[in-house]
């Protein structure tokens, strides 16, 4: 009915170094939408990072960071997601970036501070730019 991938590394935002993850690829089945399916599984995806329900093959995350389509922002509110106004997701390389705010996106970062160590320096977050530099391929993460 509903799927994400969740993806994780480790990343340096101002100064410090945090365990981060990423909600990607969240997809429903079109005959399953709006009945809930897709919020229940991104807030229990929050829940597996934040550790409650912790599985061995995801280890607690930090923090998470994604982006969404804009009209999205709502629908991860509501299943526990904060908005991060302002900030942008730097992929691809350091020689050939891939910013989330590049033209012709109109997306939105959405996060999660899951630990002490994040919570005490979440308000550097919003209004940045986060170097996640996956590659060429992934892009964004």
């Amino acid at each position: 009915m509903a799927a994400l991938d969740i993806l994780s590394k480790d990343i340096t935002h101002a100064g410090h170094t945090y365990r981060a993850a990423g909600l990607s690829a969240v997809v429903t089945a079109a005959a399953h939408r709006g009945n809930g399916n897709g919020r229940q599984l991104v807030a229990a995806a929050r829940e597996l990072l934040a550790g409650s329900g912790s599985l061995p093959s995801v280890p607690r995350a930090d923090l998470a960071l994604f982006t969404c389509d804009r009209p999205l922002r709502r629908f991860y509110e509501s299943a526990g997601w904060q908005c991060l106004d302002g900030t942008a997701l730097i992929g691809g390389t350091p020689h050939d970036p891939f910013p989330s705010d590049q033209p012709g996106f109109d997306k939105v970062t959405m996060a999660g501070f899951f630990t002490e160590h994040a919570m005490r320096h979440a308000d550097t977050f919003p209004h940045s730019r986060i170097a996640l530099h996956p590659g060429e391929i992934d892009k964004l993460w």
